[in-house]
């Protein structure tokens, strides 16, 4: 009895783990596909107009990272249903031949009754027995062809259902097996265009590379003014000195059950913005200029679209708001001795000292030099986090 119920224990939790994947991959397919039609999108708002050529070449990759990891689960789709519809031809081919034999079968008892289909004779061949037990084995015979006829013509008839159902099956996974095929093919050709597209502004880079440095040292004096404002910040939060002359808010106790409650929910914190990472943490070369280090980023940069809400990504209360160059105005909020920093904002919806929630809107983002990005940081004390690993996959 106990290795009946294991049994269907696992056949049932095997069940519901293949529906978990199936609906994860759906999921997974939906979003890549709305995140290629944001950056679409963002491409085609900035078409003709002067903008952050790095920044599209970004979103680009983005993009084909996206279709690339769509064609390659469409292809996984693909062989998995090649691989359903040998097997179901296979299973087919096997209710055939179980088909014949049931209809050759069928063939010798219709013989055996036709060739003694007059009743007379049957009562002739029954009376003419020499004892009582050879005349019941006689009738028993007689009995038993009508019977297996019977029930030949019902297996016959299931199957013949049975074989049809599958015939069924089987011009389903056809046809969408036709539909992923098509899919694959329209996918290699949007792949194309897009790396048509990359390569243009590649290029576009290449004839701009002097002027690319400018910009960039410019960004580099950007980041290191962003990050000494932020360090600065968060140990004023921490109860250290800080020479900042942006306006605070008076100094908080650490709430340690806050800050529990937040290192709980490490990979599980909401998204601040719907948008495209176009900017990961840490130290990455430049795209093009292979031997270029881009400056350090201490969190993440996502492309948005224009007055795209932000939001809290969990409890707390905002610590500070502060203006810097190239950045705008930045939230900054505290979550026990965790810090998380919103940047590139307009119209701040809080102020200092006010307690936030999880998913409340602190502002919205700013487009500055054509483009609206939103830039994110997590602190715990005085250390930056990668963001990517807090929030949800």
């Amino acid at each position: 009895m106990r290795k009946i119920l294991f049994c269907f224990l696992l056949f049932a939790g095997g069940i519901t783990l293949s529906a978990q994947d199936t609906s994860e991959q759906q999921e997974r397919k939906a979003r890549l596909e709305r995140e290629i039609r944001m950056i679409d999108s963002k491409l085609q708002e900035t078409s003709g107009k002067s903008r952050n050529e790095l920044n599209a070449l970004n979103l680009l990759n983005r993009k084909i990272a996206n279709r690339n990891e769509l064609l390659s689960s469409n292809r996984a789709k693909e062989l998995e249903y090649s691989r359903k519809i040998r097997q179901k031809e296979r299973d087919i081919s096997k209710l055939q031949a179980e088909l014949d034999t049931l209809s050759s079968h069928y063939d010798r008892l219709v013989l055996s009754a036709y060739k003694n289909r007059d009743t007379r004779l049957w009562y002739m061949y029954i009376l003419a027995s020499e004892n009582l037990s050879q005349a019941y084995r006689r009738y028993a015979y007689f009995k038993s062809l009508s019977s297996s006829i019977k029930r030949q013509t019902e297996s016959i008839m299931l199957k013949k259902e049975e074989l049809e159902k599958e015939k069924e099956n089987l011009a389903l996974l056809q046809k969408e097996l036709a539909e992923i095929t098509a899919n694959i093919q329209s996918e290699i050709s949007s792949l194309r265009k897009d790396r048509e597209a990359s390569n243009k502004v590649i290029a576009q880079l290449n004839r701009q590379k002097s002027q690319y440095q400018r910009q960039l040292n410019s960004k580099r004096a950007e980041v290191k003014k962003l990050n000494a404002e932020i360090e600065a910040m968060v140990k004023k939060a921490m109860g250290g000195s800080s020479s900042s002359s942006s306006s605070t808010a008076s100094k908080t106790v650490i709430d340690t059950k806050l800050a529990a409650e937040f290192s709980k929910n490490k990979g599980k914190l909401p998204w601040p913005v719907e948008g495209v990472i176009v900017e990961r943490f840490g130290q990455h070369y430049h795209p093009v200029y292979k031997n270029v280090k881009m400056p350090f980023s201490n969190g993440l940069s996502f492309d948005v679209k224009k007055n795209e809400p932000v939001r809290a990504v969990f409890d707390g209360v905002v610590q500070q708001i502060a203006l810097i160059p190239g950045y705008n105005q930045c939230v900054l909020i505290q979550h026990g001795n965790y810090f998380s920093l919103y940047c590139k904002l307009k119209n701040i919806s809080v102020k200092a000292g006010q307690k936030v929630k999880i998913g409340e809107i602190i502002g919205t983002v700013e487009t500055i030099s054509g483009d609206t990005q939103m830039h994110l940081q997590i602190w715990q004390n005085t250390q930056p986090q990668n963001p990517e690993i807090w929030l949800k996959r």
